[in-house]
């Protein structure tokens, strides 16, 4: 039989783990905007801003909810379009100045670098999905 410390003591143990197993959440695109105003602005000229509201009226293709997939930041219409958090990772662990002034710190956090892969996840040249070539100079910049 187990003590009551052993008992507390297991439980916080699981708690640690499991929270070092936690899924960073969105905080979603105004959030990013207080510290890179610059690129939130450029984002706004970009279809992907408004990837939801594109894939919804569209009449070539049929919306479902399939399509939030990549139509939207966190697969549902809580965060629409493409936000950044769709290509860097949900923001909650990284977002902290004196996180995000550590590139390691912020990976380490959650934060994803954008490579081509992170493109190919939507644009894999299937169906709809038009391949597209990463180029980290041009992707907030880019008017599509």
């Amino acid at each position: 039989m187990r003590t009551g410390y052993e008992l507390l003591v297991g439980a916080l143990l699981f708690a640690l783990a499991s929270s070092a197993y936690a899924q960073h959440s969105y905080i979603g695109a105004e959030k990013c905007k207080m510290c890179h105003k610059v690129q939130y602005d450029s984002w706004l000229a970009t279809k992907h801003a408004k990837a939801t509201e594109t894939a919804k009226a569209s009449t070539r293709w049929k919306f479902d909810a399939s399509c939030l997939s990549c139509h939207a930041t966190n697969k549902d219409e809580a965060l629409a379009g493409v936000q950044c958090e769709a290509c860097h990772g949900p923001g909650s662990d990284y977002r902290a100045m004196s996180i995000m002034k550590d590139r390691e710190k912020a990976i380490a956090n959650g934060l994803i670098v954008p490579t081509q892969e992170t493109c190919n996840g939507c644009h894999d040249g299937k169906d709809h999905h038009k391949p597209v070539t990463f180029d980290r100079d041009l992707v907030h910049a880019r008017k599509k």
